[in-house]
């Protein structure tokens, strides 16, 4: 009988540690994840004329024309591009500001 109670005890408190993990997971993996996606439609959303942008394609330019699924994007003086929104990555003022990691090269000397 006492043999019956020690196992389901441990039972639990395995169910419990499996339980912590997936919390973690969710906290540490899944939430980010849907905070960025979220992030990313409201950018989408509130497109507008004027706007520089930086696409998945590489391609930077300003925004010369909105439409519901689409952006008219000028690339160079009288160049200009239809492309579909879900394709626009990061606003480029906002890619420009923030920091990149600077690698040093190895010195010779060494």
């Amino acid at each position: 009988m006492e043999l019956m109670i020690l196992q389901a005890n441990g039972a639990t408190s395995s169910l419990f540690m499996v339980a912590g993990m997936f919390l973690i997971m969710y906290f540490f993996m899944f939430r980010p994840q849907q905070k960025r996606l979220q992030e990313q439609k409201d950018f989408i959303a509130n497109l507008k004329k004027g706007d520089r942008i930086v696409t998945a394609g590489g391609l930077h330019g300003k925004i010369v024309q909105v439409e519901e699924h689409t952006v008219q994007l000028e690339i160079n003086k009288n160049t200009t591009v239809k492309l579909e929104k879900a394709f626009i990555a990061v606003e480029q003022s906002k890619s420009l500001q923030t920091p990149t990691q600077t690698i040093e090269a190895p010195s010779e000397n060494a």
